[in-house]
């Protein structure tokens, strides 16, 4: 099959990427929220060999690797697993980790399926504490705030 062609590959600077709150080494960009059934959809950007904030999965979380080496870490950073360009993973509630990039500024897109509840992830210290949470509102209120100052634009 031919590749695509030039203007027809996904381009990162064709998308418009806001911090999330205090975090370092991602950008995110909200794509889109199904308030009636707890989704939410975005992309993330990770900082090229950056690792995000130690956190637990709690609700389904589908992901596909659009760009670069979204590498997962254990919790002491061990490395534990590196997802390819292309690659497409269901990951089930409960998955404590960081994540982060490899060489090159690494772009996934996620699928978070709430299922009616609002908790999404545990943010946690170094010890696996938990030290705060991130719910469906947060992620809806971050695209009400993004779809606004979108519309200024």
């Amino acid at each position: 099959m031919p590749s695509a062609p030039v203007g027809q590959i996904f381009n990162p600077d064709n998308q418009r990427w806001f911090a999330l709150g205090d975090f370092r080494h991602l950008e995110i960009a909200m794509l889109g929220v199904d308030r009636r059934n707890t989704i939410v959809d975005f992309m993330v950007r990770f900082e090229a060999n950056g690792k995000v904030f130690n956190h637990r999965h709690l609700a389904e979380t589908r992901l596909f690797v659009v760009q670069g080496e979204h590498h997962i870490y254990e919790l002491d950073g061990t490395l534990k697993e590196i997802r390819k360009t292309g690659s497409y993973t269901v990951s089930a509630p409960g998955g404590v980790h960081t994540e982060g990039a490899g060489e090159v500024d690494c772009i996934v897109t996620y699928n978070i399926r709430g299922n009616g509840s609002d908790e999404m992830f545990d943010v946690l210290d170094d010890a696996g504490r938990i030290v705060g949470k991130i719910g469906f509102e947060d992620f809806a209120a971050l695209y009400d705030a993004q779809q606004a100052e979108l519309a200024k634009a």
